[in-house]
């Protein structure tokens, strides 16, 4: 696992298309921006798992 800090409005790379940015910080929650070409899925891993079982 990568562990990477970043503080509001910084950004990281995922391969050359995706793009994530840290939108706000509060307390607990973590807001994150994710830019993807629209052929890439996204999905919170809850859901994904979810999804993934019923298939």
């Amino acid at each position: 696992m990568l562990i990477l800090t970043r503080k509001t409005n910084e950004s990281f790379m995922v391969g050359d298309e995706v793009k994530i940015t840290v939108l706000d910080i509060r307390e607990s929650q973590v807001r994150l921006g994710i830019e993807a070409p629209d052929d890439i899925s996204i999905h919170r891993s809850e859901i994904y798992q979810k999804t993934e079982k019923e298939k």
